[in-house]
C-alpha cells in the first residue's frame, strides 16, 4: 500500500479527506460563522525579546518569547514556515502542569528574526544559532535545558544536541519527524508548496484557510500561530490573476445564489477589483527556495538521534512514521516513544494538552522537574 505523504519538512500536513483542496470552495452555513481574528502573543507568553548574537562578521537578532521564572528551561524550535508563536497555546498548558521555564525562538529566516544571511538555512547554521541564543540568554551558567523541536525544528534540535551546542542539555524531545518518511516526502514537497495560496486578502482570511485546509486543526492555535507565518506584502498586488490565489473560495453560504449565475459573477468581479486595492498578506518565507537544505536536515537523522546520550522522547502522530533504525532503537529502549492519534502533523498545535501531558510525564519521571498541584502523570499510549 502506498504510504500517505507525510510532510516532515513543514509544520503542515496535506489536507485530509473533507478538507480544503486547492481551488475548492469552503462554506459556512448561517449561524455558524466562526471568529478568525488574530490573538496576541501576550495572551500566552509573559515576555518577548530580541536577542542579539555575534555570527561571524555580523550581529544577528533572534525573536524570543518566554514564560516562567524557575525550573528547567524548555527550548522550543518550530517547524519550517512557522514561528515561535506555534508554541503559544502549548506554553500556557505546560506551564500549568510542571515547574518550568519556556523559551520559544524564531529560527533564522522565520518569524521576526533578522540575520545577515537569512537564506542560509543549513542544519549547521541553525544549530549554531540555537547555541548562541542560549549563550546570550544565560552566559556560562545556563540552567538545565530540554530542547523540544517539531518537524524541521525537531531535526535542528537533534543536530543541536549532537553537536553539543547546549552544554547544559538534559533531554531531547522530537515531535513528528522521522528520517525515512521525511526523505520519502521531499520529492512531492514542491508540488505541495505550489498548491498553497500565494497571498491572502487579510490575516483573518489566512487563519481561516489554515484551519479549513487542515494545516492547523485547533482554531485557537491557528489564531495566534498564523500571525507568525504571514506578513503584509511590501507593495499592493495588482496582478490580474492574484485574487483567485488568495480567497480560496471562502464564502458565506447565504451570500451565494443557488444557480451561481450572473450575480455571483458580478460579485466576484467586484471582489477582484477590491482585492487589487488592498495591501495583501503573503508567506514570511518562501519555503520552495530552501530545497537545497532539505536533504541536510533529515539525512542520517535517525542515527544522529539515537547517538545522543541524554534521555529522549519521540512523539508521533501515527505509528507508520517509525523507520527501521528507530524501530530497533525503540525495542532496545534507547528512547521513549508515544503516539498521539487523531492529530495532524502540527501535533503540538492540534492537541497541546496531549503533548503537554506526555512531556510533563516524561520530565517528572526523569526527575527533571516536579508536577504542579492538580497534575497527575499520564501513562504513555504505547
Amino acid at each position: 500500500m502506498e504510504k500517505q505523504l507525510h510532510l516532515n519538512l513543514l509544520a503542515t500536513r496535506p489536507p485530509m479527506a473533507g478538507g480544503l483542496q486547492s481551488g475548492s470552495r469552503m462554506r459556512m452555513g448561517p449561524g455558524r460563522k466562526k471568529d478568525f481574528s488574530p490573538l496576541p502573543w501576550n495572551k500566552y507568553f509573559e515576555a518577548m525579546d530580541d536577542v542579539e548574537v555575534q555570527n561571524d562578521s555580523s550581529r544577528d537578532t533572534f525573536r524570543v518569547y518566554s514564560s516562567g521564572s524557575q525550573g528547567p528551561v524548555l527550548l522550543l524550535l518550530h517547524g519550517g514556515g512557522h514561528s515561535a508563536l506555534s508554541w503559544a497555546v502549548f506554553t500556557s498548558v505546560i506551564c500549568a502542569r510542571i515547574s518550568c521555564r519556556v523559551v520559544a525562538m524564531d529560527l533564522r529566516g522565520h518569524g521576526d528574526s533578522k540575520v545577515k544571511n537569512p537564506e542560509d538555512l543549513s542544519a549547521e547554521a541553525m544549530a549554531k544559532d540555537v547555541g548562541k541564543v542560549v549563550e546570550a540568554l544565560y552566559g556560562e551558567n545556563a540552567p538545565p535545558i530540554m530542547i523540544i523541536g517539531h518537524s524541521m525544528g525537531g531535526a535542528i534540535a537533534v543536530h543541536t544536541a549532537a553537536a553539543n551546542h547546549v552544554p547544559s542539555l538534559i533531554g531531547l524531545c522530537v515531535i513528528d519527524v522521522v528520517e525515512g518518511t521525511a526523505m520519502d516526502a521531499l520529492n512531492s514537497m514542491q508540488n505541495f508548496l505550489r498548491s498553497r495560496p500565494k497571498t491572502f486578502k487579510s490575516l483573518e482570511n489566512a487563519i481561516e484557510w489554515s484551519v479549513k485546509s487542515g494545516q492547523i486543526r485547533n482554531m485557537e492555535s491557528a489564531r495566534v500561530s498564523m500571525v507568525g507565518q504571514v506578513k503584509r506584502c511590501e507593495e499592493p498586488v495588482s496582478s490580474p490573476g492574484v485574487s483567485k490565489c488568495i480567497v480560496e473560495g471562502i464564502i458565506e453560504e447565504d451570500e451565494e445564489d443557488e444557480d451561481g449565475g450572473e450575480s455571483d459573477h458580478k460579485r466576484k468581479k467586484e471582489d477582484d477589483q477590491e482585492v487589487k486595492k488592498e495591501c495583501l498578506f503573503t508567506w514570511r518565507i518562501e519555503l520552495s527556495k530552501t530545497e537545497k537544505y532539505w536533504d541536510g536536515w533529515f539525512r542520517g537523522l535517525s542515527a544522529l538521534f539515537l547517538s545522543c546520550s541524554i534521555p529522549k522522547l519521540l512523539l508521533l502522530a501515527g505509528v507508520d512514521r517509525l523507520d527501521k533504525d528507530l524501530t530497533i532503537g525503540q525495542m532496545q529502549g534507547k528512547f521513549q516513544m508515544q503516539v498521539l492519534p487523531q492529530c495532524g502533523h502540527a501535533v503540538h498545535e492540534d492537541a497541546p494538552e496531549k503533548v503537554a501531558d506526555a512531556l510533563a510525564t516524561f520530565m517528572i519521571r526523569q526527575k527533571f522537574t516536579e508536577a504542579k498541584e492538580g497534575f497527575q502523570c499520564v501513562l504513555p499510549g504505547c
